[in-house]
């Protein structure tokens, strides 16, 4: 599709833009060396709920002429040809964090990396509130473990000379530790160097009650709502940041996640995959310069966005699905909104 749904707020910080298109069409058309940073959250190729764009689609993107390719194959090659472009259109130096799923992050960190990015580490999402996607066979086995986190590459584009000079020329290359530490009573002065793991809260905390099985309470016990040493912790997306500009929207009754235990109930944002907005401000802050640009080339339902105009960078998006762009353009006009608020 090439409907182009783009809002300008007057304080240009606060910028973003959001394309209805297809990811590997767009990338194409941007000018070299244009973005500071690029967060996403690409297909899995584990055909989350049946959806089309996590599985079938990438095949039908790269396949050959008869060609026979397994989900992994695809999702290996189809990686590989948009993280070129995100190499391109990244300056030197630049970062890339993209999300994927336990079982297919090999393919993406091959994708990523066979596509000239280097890749510099791996983050851990720390959540424990996954369902299993687990069929109940006879006498208590099953097929598979409940899933507790999501493993998060941190690669970067290469530098165009040294460090140093990358960074005067450019602003890119370096991770912002200091606007990243881990403020903590048991931590003096600055707080604790940022760490590659992440926590969160499940959506039915409350200050006062931590769920017993929320990573939050098994590690911090007690009390459970005391910082974690040294890591980084948010709450899971609750019902109210996930539907936070969606309201005009129609309401549908969706199962966001499978299992007979998940019953569908009415929502307004029915992306499955919604990333809570604290962690991704964190990130945000890591890898983007001050008032720079942040790409996000698989916007989902806005929450990279919502992130970057929170934090005073900058933003670009490119969604496919229709039905998810009036998503983002909803949230991300409701959190730019609250940012010139706060500002």
């Amino acid at each position: 599709m090439s409907t182009a749904k783009l809002a300008l707020y007057e304080d240009d910080t606060r910028a973003w833009g959001l394309i209805e298109a297809d990811a590997l069409l767009t990338l194409a058309k941007l000018p070299d060396a244009c973005v500071d940073s690029v967060i996403c959250d690409p297909p899995y190729g584990i055909e989350i709920t049946g959806e089309a764009w996590d599985g079938l689609a990438i095949r039908q993107a790269v396949r050959r002429e008869g060609e026979t390719l397994s989900t992994g194959e695809a999702l290996e090659r189809w990686t590989r040809v948009w993280a070129a472009e995100v190499k391109r259109v990244l300056k030197p130096g630049g970062h890339l964090l993209a999300f994927g799923a336990p079982r297919t992050f090999h393919r993406l960190v091959a994708g990523i990396e066979d596509a000239g990015l280097e890749v510099r580490d791996q983050l851990l999402w720390l959540n424990g509130h996954g369902l299993p996607k687990s069929r109940h066979l006879p006498g208590g086995q099953g097929t598979a473990l409940k899933p507790c986190y999501e493993p998060v590459l941190l690669a970067r584009a290469p530098f165009s000379g040294t460090v140093t000079a990358n960074l005067k020329r450019w602003g890119t290359g370096a991770l912002n530790i200091r606007a990243t530490r881990i403020k903590s009573s048991q931590a003096p002065g600055e707080g604790y160097w940022p760490a590659h793991l992440t926590l969160s809260h499940a959506p039915t905390c409350t200050e006062g009650d931590c769920r017993p099985d929320c990573p939050m309470a098994l590690l911090d016990q007690p009390p459970a709502w005391a910082p974690p040493s040294r890591l980084f912790y948010c709450a899971k997306a609750s019902k109210a940041e996930r539907e936070a500009g969606c309201e005009r929207l129609p309401a549908r009754l969706t199962r966001l996640y499978n299992g007979s235990s998940n019953p569908p109930h009415l929502r307004h944002n029915v992306h499955p995959c919604v990333k809570p907005l604290e962690l991704m401000r964190w990130l945000v802050r890591l890898i983007t310069p001050p008032g720079g640009l942040v790409l996000d080339p698989f916007t989902g339902s806005g929450s990279t966005g919502a992130a970057a105009v929170l934090e005073g960078r900058q933003f670009l998006g490119i969604e496919r699905e229709g039905r998810y762009v009036d998503i983002a353009c909803g949230r991300l006009t409701h959190w730019a909104h609250e940012a010139r608020k706060s500002s």
